[in-house]
């Protein structure tokens, strides 16, 4: 690896080289040598690693070029949505909010009897963001003995002034799905719907709905167990400055996130979904995931990206053959719809195998002196992992379910790091809970084609048996 015109690789491989050609050298000033140069070389690893080789996001890769991405070579495909693609083009409505006539002014054409015959119509969709005041006026009656017979008010209506379910709604889906600052929705209503709210009042909505939504989370969990194929991943979230972990069990159509302080088994077991689940589960290789009774398969996008960080660094060839050997088994597996048969897979295991046989001898394993088991290099560990657990990094290619990497998963939770990166972190425990369970309901609300707005409508409005109807 170089940095600027300086070849580091070449440069520490010369100094290794004069130390064990000169005797002369004390053993101090040898060995503090040697440990620098090892400084050295872990340093520039870390210098190399970026988001094809790492777990880095992209927004930290080195050479990111300011303003988003970096340029992709041209390709000959006009701008704009492509063929195929499913537009977004503005359509009519068809029962318009208001109707504007516009009569023909006499005096620009010849004058002369006319008869109507019809009109063109064009449409302006736009939106009107007011405050909305209901009063309610309950009547009271009296008799002739002075007796008052009061209406009732409709259910809800306790207080003189009081907030609307839609202010609830738009407070909680500004929060917890826009990920919008508390101080910056109170601005909001006010500046936009000259409504006073108080970030107090915002979280109190948030904790309503937080209590509204334990059966749904109950109602989840019971999905999530019968299903035939599951995601699981773990971000680290900070809580008030304590670095806790927040939990995610997917697929394409439940999502359920799960905050704790603990990472491991006890954290997992805490979700109670695993340990009653026996179908298809991707993870990343977490080896707590192993100790439930599951089929496993392994993300192949963590595979890529060490197989990268394998041969780019340390120089071993049979990462780069694995590398393309698995994007090799994708495009085949996609291509005949997602399950190779028998004599295919066959062959890819036996290529399979005969990269990792040849491997060994090019990334040989760590002897220990003493009994003690020898620290193996990452290349190594990636080796021996893919070898140990061929069976579930390759299971994508014979089980039409399972899928070549684990993203749904990560997807899922990518938005749980853009509200780290907007808030810093979690003031309580409580603020986390809210925010789990919350996006919990939206984000399966949304993988059912429920929008985030209506689902927080019916919530609010005690008609959540009906959205779980429609989940069912």
């Amino acid at each position: 690896m170089s940095v600027g015109k300086i070849d580091v690789t070449k440069t520490l491989a010369s100094v290794e080289a004069l130390l064990a050609k000169d005797r002369s050298i004390s053993p101090a000033v040898r060995g503090m040598t040697e440990l620098l140069v090892t400084i050295i070389q872990l340093l520039v690893a870390k210098l190399g690693l970026n988001s094809s080789n790492s777990s880095i996001p992209p927004s930290q890769d080195p050479r990111r070029q300011r303003g988003g991405k970096p340029k992709t070579k041209p390709n000959k495909r006009k701008p704009g949505g492509q063929k195929g693609h499913p537009g977004t083009t503005l359509e009519p409505v068809d029962d318009p909010d208001q109707i504007q006539p516009i009569a023909v002014d006499r005096r620009t054409i010849p004058p002369g009897q006319y008869k109507n015959a019809g009109y063109e119509a064009r449409q302006v969709i736009d939106i009107v963001i007011t405050r909305y005041v209901i009063e309610y006026r309950a009547e009271i009656l009296e008799d002739a003995h002075r007796r008052q017979f009061a209406a009732q008010f409709p259910a809800g209506v306790t207080r003189p002034v009081q907030y609307g379910q839609g202010v609830k709604v738009q407070a909680v889906y500004t929060s917890q799905q826009q990920l919008i600052p508390y101080d910056r929705i109170r601005d909001y209503f006010w500046d936009q719907c000259g409504i006073p709210i108080s970030a107090g009042s915002i979280f109190r909505f948030n904790q309503e709905a937080y209590t509204l939504l334990e059966p749904f989370e109950s109602f989840l969990v019971g999905k999530l167990v019968q299903q035939p194929l599951l995601h699981a991943d773990e971000t680290g979230i900070h809580i008030n400055k304590t670095l806790y972990w927040l939990h995610c069990l997917c697929n394409d159509k439940w999502t359920l996130f799960f905050p704790h302080a603990k990472r491991g088994g006890e954290a997992i077991k805490a979700m109670g979904v695993l340990e009653l689940f026996h179908g298809r589960l991707g993870h990343d290789h977490w080896k707590t995931y192993f100790q439930f009774d599951c089929i496993h398969f392994l993300c192949n996008a963590h595979h890529l990206r060490e197989l990268e960080r394998a041969w780019v660094q340390d120089g071993q060839w049979w990462a780069m053959k694995m590398q393309l050997l698995l994007l090799e088994i994708r495009d085949a597996t996609t291509k005949v719809g997602g399950c190779l048969d028998e004599a295919a897979a066959k062959s890819f295991r036996s290529r399979y195998r005969n990269i990792l046989t040849r491997a060994h001898s090019e990334c040989p394993p760590t002897v220990s002196n003493n009994n003690a088991r020898a620290a193996q290099s990452k290349s190594r560990n990636l080796l021996d992992r893919l070898r140990d657990f061929e069976t579930e990094t390759l299971r994508f290619m014979t089980d039409p379910l399972v899928p070549f990497t684990n993203n749904q998963c990560e997807n899922d939770l990518r938005m749980t790091k853009v509200q780290q990166k907007i808030s810093g972190c979690f003031r309580s425990f409580q603020g986390a809970q809210i925010f789990c369970r919350v996006r919990s309901y939206l984000s399966t609300c949304r993988k059912h084609d429920i929008q985030p707005t209506e689902a927080l409508q019916a919530l609010f409005e005690g008609r959540l048996s009906e959205i779980i109807t429609r989940l069912e």
